[in-house]
């Protein structure tokens, strides 16, 4: 269980990376990694594709019953896969660790399987969205009225009813405000 609690350390939203592709554009989406424990936690993203992925922080300590956004940029394309089908994954792992760590300064082998830690490992799957021409994901959603803006996949709803006021601000400003200023844009056209 990915999106709950049910016992893991951490929990991610949304449970796998939506990627809108367009050709020699990045496209970028959010994580939220949300600590479920009184400890701290540490975490570290890994990817099947690491020269494809840009990934901010790629590490961190989330303090308890804490969270933190990580941000993955898909880097421009030069070609799309056959069929829009993606076969890259991230693995995030993560592991307690003592309260004054920083990321920084936690043992190089906190990772690492082989020492008697407890380590939990939690998959996301890729899932590519093509852009239609008009420059959006389903084509079939545009009305032209800036009152339909449209959540681009299922974290924005989870962020608006667990975020921080900065997180909220951090929303409005980069997802919904560009997107109603497309809208208003399209309509004027």
């Amino acid at each position: 269980m990915r999106g709950g609690s049910g016992g893991q350390m951490i929990s991610i939203y949304p449970e796998e990376l939506s990627f809108e592709v367009e050709l020699e554009k990045p496209s970028s989406c959010n994580i939220k990694v949300v600590n479920n424990t009184e400890h701290h936690v540490a975490f570290k993203v890994k990817t099947t594709s690491p020269k494809k992925y840009f990934v901010r922080p790629n590490a961190s300590v989330v303090q308890p019953w804490d969270s933190c956004t990580v941000t993955v940029t898909l880097q421009a394309q030069k070609e799309l896969p056959p069929d829009m089908q993606c076969k890259d994954k991230f693995l995030i792992q993560s592991a307690k660790v003592p309260p004054t760590s920083h990321i920084d300064e936690i043992p190089k082998d906190t990772f690492n399987k082989e020492v008697e830690r407890v380590i939990e490992d939690l998959k996301l799957r890729v899932v590519y969205i093509p852009r239609s021409e008009n420059g959006h994901a389903n084509p079939e959603e545009e009305s032209g009225r800036t009152s339909d803006v449209k959540l681009p996949n299922s974290y924005l709803l989870f962020q608006i009813f667990s975020c921080t006021f900065f997180d909220c601000f951090y929303y409005m400003i980069c997802f919904l405000v560009p997107q109603m200023l497309k809208n208003e844009v399209s309509n004027i056209c």
